[in-house]
């Protein structure tokens, strides 16, 4: 979903990234407060004040979603869910779940816990607000400080829209969740009126540049797509979590993988491997044994001339939980590691052997299949943004 992000900073361990588009919305509500709504409700100030009014609105604004996605990812944490982190992107913030809740009450306390702490918030900033006009703040101060809580009650008021993905619609799948005891039904159901919601905001949209505002029926058409587009996400992920719950690793792995010499020169593993094999990823061979992976990163990271004198052994990485999966385990799992570490194949260890290769496109293949005959809707899955 996003593309490169940076980490801000980390907060109660979770990390802060940002995706560069956020700063599309920076830019844009620091010149709509600055350039029209600061200067409309206060007159006579210089330029530099109302910029310094954006900016700080802005910086409310930026601390309001990280507040509101950490609330999110507390109570996921609580319930023992995997957090990736929290990402602020061009249309707001997400907390990205490495799985889904395990039952109704989780998903739906911590659908709620974001709205609410945005309305506590709203609280917070209008009671200063208030309190700073009774005590003689500069209106400056006072402007940005209720300009801060009205967003956060409007965040609040959006994202209780029951459409799936909004917090709304995470609370409406899980309610019928608990009534139907089917979580892909709910998801389902929920999911469909996130793509009516965003079909309405596209609407919406059109009718604004028909009266000619068209920055403002772009924005809405944008928001539209993305609603619409997350919807089906998150049913596709429920239903790719769904086809893999119980299947073990080695029904889909290659049991004949292609490895490596750990003696190779990478200049051999380079021309006789990865142009010839195409993969990113070879398990690496010495002695007979397993000693680890050699991928096209650690590759990317020695200096071209190096190649003929450098082996694989001095770049291999030796196996672990991060490369490595054994046969047994759940294929959700080894995808669900995949999609963390961002790599497309992993090594199937049985002790110290090599017992095969699992890569996202023998899952992929396998998962198109089953949800092209089983699933009442045609929903292909998507393969996870993969580096490697």
């Amino acid at each position: 979903m996003f593309g490169k992000t940076v980490t801000l900073f980390k907060l109660l361990g979770f990390s802060v990234r940002i995706d560069p588009s956020w700063l599309v919305i920076l830019v844009l509500v620091v010149w709509s407060l600055a350039g029209g709504v600061f200067p409309a409700a206060y007159e006579g100030l210089h330029w530099s004040v109302y910029l310094t009014m954006g900016l700080a609105a802005a910086l409310g604004l930026f601390a309001s979603i990280v507040f509101h996605e950490l609330c999110h990812s507390l109570v996921a944490r609580r319930y023992g869910m995997s957090m990736k982190g929290i990402t602020l992107f061009i249309f707001g913030g997400m907390a990205e779940m490495g799985d889904e809740p395990p039952s109704p009450k989780a998903e739906g306390l911590m659908a709620i816990a974001g709205p609410i702490s945005s309305v506590i918030l709203a609280g917070v900033f209008l009671g200063l607000s208030m309190g700073g006009q009774a005590l003689g703040w500069p209106v400056t101060v006072v402007a940005v400080l209720r300009w801060v809580g009205i967003i956060n009650l409007i965040l609040a008021g959006f994202n209780m829209i029951p459409g799936f993905p909004l917090d709304g619609g995470r609370v409406l799948r899980a309610v019928l969740w608990r009534l139907k005891g089917d979580l892909r039904k709910a998801t389902e159901t929920a999911s469909k009126v996130g793509l009516a919601f965003g079909t309405g905001l596209i609407v919406l949209g059109f009718l604004n540049l028909l009266t000619l505002n068209p920055l403002g029926g772009l924005w809405w058409i944008l928001i539209g797509m993305f609603v619409r587009g997350a919807a089906r996400q998150g049913y596709r992920q429920v239903l790719i979590r769904e086809a893999l719950h119980g299947e073990p690793v080695h029904r889909f792995m290659s049991t004949n993988p292609v490895t490596v010499s750990s003696g190779a020169s990478l200049e051999e593993l380079v021309q006789d491997y990865v142009y010839q094999y195409h993969f990113k990823m070879f398990p690496v061979k010495e002695n007979g044994g397993l000693s680890g992976c050699v991928t096209t990163r650690e590759i990317r990271e020695v200096p071209r001339w190096q190649w003929p004198v450098r082996s694989v052994a001095e770049i291999a990485r030796p196996c672990s939980e991060d490369n490595s999966i054994s046969a047994d385990q759940d294929a959700m799992q080894a995808l669900s590691l995949m999609s963390r570490k961002q790599i497309s194949r992993l090594m199937v260890v049985d002790g110290e052997r090599l017992a095969g290769v699992l890569s996202v496109k023998d899952l992929f293949e396998f998962l198109s299949l089953k949800l092209e005959l089983e699933c009442d809707e045609p929903v292909g899955p998507e393969p996870p943004e993969v580096n490697e």
